[in-house]
């Protein structure tokens, strides 16, 4: 038994969960190792408390590198794969399921069985969320494949290119620089777009004064990257500067707050405080993070609503922001690392003002 596969079953003990699926990809991946896509068909990772642990996969999968030593049970696709399930199963214990496993699965084996079920994410969301060595040590390496990126595409900015045709250009630097997968579809804001914060790259041309908001990253060895900056085009307007100094300050506060035994929600209510002094706090409409990880958003968020509490080997952004409608928007974000003594800023792009 692999020790991660170990800690989830150490949480389940303590959540008084005999036994669970874990069905969404990535936790499947961080657990074994085997990296599958199932599309429309059932996989499953069945774990008992006992230390069993079964892989229910269609045979198309069943030569995926990370399976190991583990019990595999293939179907084919002539075959219904939840009878099959329910053989594996505790029938007479409560089940624990992934909170994104498609309802038509689950639908099936309520109505076959008279089994309880439970949302058992939360154990393997509190797991993963902790991050070890290793995996630090990759994002890290994301992470600067991501700052590398972010300052190559600034020489690319020009008048010519409309939002799409930026957010193509730094695809194409990503994959010159050995990523060929995004964490997410880059985000490439000009002006009032910009006041939108997860706006889809559009025709828009750049025009004199303009912001321009870039949120992108890349996945490096199954681990993402993160991180926005914001530029003007030409002289900015003396209220977009202010804005910038604020939003810039926030960022600074954010990353101050981080270290350990701190509430996810005091380091969003301290970087929304310096923000909100300064009158713009309804113009900041987002949390101010979120953990990143083989996934670029990750359970917990760094929001309001959040009690728990920072702890070492947590990887998370703070990307407060300001959006002025039909004007402009401005955010700053870098990933952190909690350490004992704080945080370790993954990002090193210059966060002063840079006018194109």
């Amino acid at each position: 038994m692999n020790s991660r596969i170990k800690r989830v079953i150490d949480n389940m003990k303590k959540h008084n969960l005999s036994q669970m699926i874990v069905t969404s990809p990535s936790s499947v991946f961080y657990l074994s190792g085997a990296l599958i896509d199932p599309g429309e068909r059932l996989m499953a990772m069945y774990i008992n408390v006992s230390g069993k642990v079964t892989f229910i996969i269609n045979s198309l999968f069943k030569n995926s590198k990370g399976l190991g030593n583990n019990e595999i049970v293939t179907y084919d696709d002539s075959e219904e794969p939840i009878p099959i399930l329910l053989k594996i199963i505790n029938k007479e214990s409560t089940l624990g399921i992934d909170k994104n496993w498609p309802a038509h699965f689950l639908i099936e084996l309520m109505e076959n069985s008279n089994m309880k079920f439970i949302n058992s994410s939360p154990i393997i969301d509190e797991v993963r969320m902790i991050k070890d060595e290793e995996e630090i040590k990759v994002l890290r390496e994301s992470s600067k494949i991501n700052d590398k990126v972010m300052e190559e595409l600034i020489k690319y900015i020009e008048e010519s290119k409309t939002e799409k045709e930026m957010a193509k250009v730094i695809q194409e630097i990503f994959q010159k620089n050995g990523i060929e997968k995004l964490s997410f579809e880059t985000i490439c804001s000009y002006g009032k777009n910009g006041a939108d914060p997860h706006h889809i790259p559009d025709d828009t041309k750049l025009k004199e004064g303009d912001s321009i908001v870039i949120d992108m990253g890349g996945v490096y060895n199954n681990y993402c990257s993160d991180m926005t900056r914001t530029f003007f085009y030409k002289e900015p307007c003396e209220e977009a500067k202010k804005i910038y100094d604020i939003v810039k300050r926030a960022n600074e506060a954010g990353k101050n707050a981080v270290k350990p035994g701190v509430k996810l929600s005091d380091i969003d209510k301290i970087t929304r405080e310096v923000i909100e002094k300064e009158g713009y706090g309804e113009y900041f409409t987002h949390r101010t993070g979120h953990n990143i990880g083989i996934e670029d958003h990750e359970f917990p968020s760094v929001g309001g609503n959040s009690d728990i509490k920072a702890q070492v080997g947590m990887v998370f952004s703070i990307e407060p922001g300001i959006y002025i409608p039909e004007k402009y928007g401005v955010r700053i974000e870098d990933l952190v690392v909690v350490t004992e003594t704080g945080c370790e800023v993954l990002n090193h792009v210059s966060r002063d003002m840079n006018i194109l």
